[in-house]
């Protein structure tokens, strides 16, 4: 039990916050704005950590890739599996939000107004093609533009091709990657030290948000929480066993089910895909995956394939559509959502501290929702983090085994030692 509650100690202390501001806006209604100044200290200490977040996080990484040219088969199978297996868990989270309100837009314009006032200063829509749209989206004319959390995409655009240079470069690009790596360490501090003010910052944030608005949206996070773990659930049994079958037929599930559940319950109960990371690999090598291919597949998926982070983007995406009264009744509507979810989980979610932040910024940016959403996302990704956690890790054991079975063929499992 105390290894429990350490283990989801933050998250615990988040909800018992967001809890106790739900019941504070509910009781003391439009009084319990006053708390908003301490909500938005949050919101702006948060936002202004954007920036060199994303500079930081992305460039040192992309300096530090290794190219393992041994596993050349593997690792364009694992990337293929990833994406498809990612498309199919957003393509889930869509139809699973389709027809449901998560929350009521009834106070929508009001809600829009208040965020549309914290966040951005508009901009004058422009009739633009589809490629100037994408140049103003990928790039910018000056790098002080870089340095403002509303052109995100040229942030990454700009890291990317730096942590490339930065490789090319060599050993005379040490001096320069060593400042980055810690500015980097120190950047990852300072959220720390911000989110030790997490529980107070949201807390006050909700309550002045549930008591300026009502209960509606409170009820549209408890919906939220009830329909993801629904979906995380019936995704569980259903689709972990149908790729358990293509991976090896009737043996294969077999296999699957008798070893999976130290990997599901060790991501439960440490909410931690990093974590879960031994267990899981020691699992695939029972379940039959081929050593290098578990010791492969796995710690990549837990930066780059999260399931249940890819039905949470859509989630996230949905709510807020809801909340702003969007409708998602065309085919390039649809397709935006999917792209931006999957975007959002396969580009980014690879950062090892902040990328949930980033994600959601991305979210924010590409659809066009006002920056000063960003808690309302921070708040729904706090409520489904355990079952999407166990998503995440369980959704890399089973691709180990899709894996396995294209690159060692299909008669993997008759080579595995019961």
């Amino acid at each position: 039990m105390k290894k429990f509650l350490s283990n989801y100690k933050s998250t615990i202390i988040l909800l018992v916050a967001l809890i106790v501001g739900a019941i504070v806006g509910i009781i003391f209604q439009e009084k319990a704005t006053v708390l908003q100044p301490l909500g938005d200290i949050f919101v702006n200490l948060l936002l202004v950590v954007i920036v060199p977040l994303i500079f930081l996080n992305i460039t040192t990484a992309i300096a530090k890739m290794k190219n393992p040219k041994r596993f050349g088969k593997i690792m364009i199978t694992i990337i293929v599996v990833f994406v498809i297996m990612t498309l199919i868990a957003t393509a889930v989270g869509l139809l699973s939000t389709a027809f449901t309100k998560l929350v009521d837009t009834e106070d929508g314009e009001a809600i829009r107004a208040s965020l549309e006032e914290d966040g951005a200063e508009e901009t004058e829509e422009e009739e633009l093609s589809i490629a100037e749209r994408t140049v103003q989206l990928i790039t910018v004319n000056d790098f002080s533009k870089l340095l403002s959390r509303d052109n995100i995409i040229a942030i990454l655009v700009f890291s990317i091709l730096c942590g490339l240079a930065a490789k090319l470069s060599g050993e005379k690009a040490k001096p320069f990657l060593d400042f980055l790596n810690s500015a980097n360490d120190v950047i990852q501090n300072i959220i720390k030290i911000i989110m030790y003010y997490a529980p107070v910052g949201l807390g006050c944030y909700f309550a002045a948000l549930v008591g300026s608005f009502g209960a509606s949206i409170a009820l549209g996070y408890l919906k939220t929480f009830i329909l993801y773990t629904v979906v995380a659930f019936v995704f569980y049994f259903v689709v972990y066993t149908f790729y358990a079958f293509i991976a090896g037929g009737k043996k294969g599930v077999k296999v699957f089910w008798k070893n999976i559940l130290a990997p599901t319950f060790t991501s439960l109960a440490t909410c931690s895909s990093a974590a879960s990371i031994p267990v899981n690999i020691e699992a695939a090598k029972k379940m039959g995956a081929s050593d290098d291919v578990a010791e492969t597949t796995i710690p990549m998926g837990t930066s780059f394939h999260k399931d249940g982070s890819a039905i949470g983007a859509v989630f996230k995406i949905m709510f807020l559509v809801c909340l702003f009264g969007m409708t998602i009744d065309t085919p390039a509507m649809v397709f935006k959502v999917i792209g931006v979810a999957l975007l959002a989980n396969l580009l980014i979610a690879g950062v090892p501290i902040g990328g949930g932040t980033i994600s959601e910024m991305l979210i924010i940016s590409m659809m066009g929702f006002p920056v000063a959403a960003l808690p309302i996302l921070t708040i729904i990704a706090t409520i489904i983090d355990p079952p999407a956690t166990m998503l995440n890790v369980v959704g890399d054991t089973v691709s180990s085994m899709v894996v396995t079975r294209v690159v060692d063929g299909k008669h993997w499992l008759d080579k595995k030692k019961d």
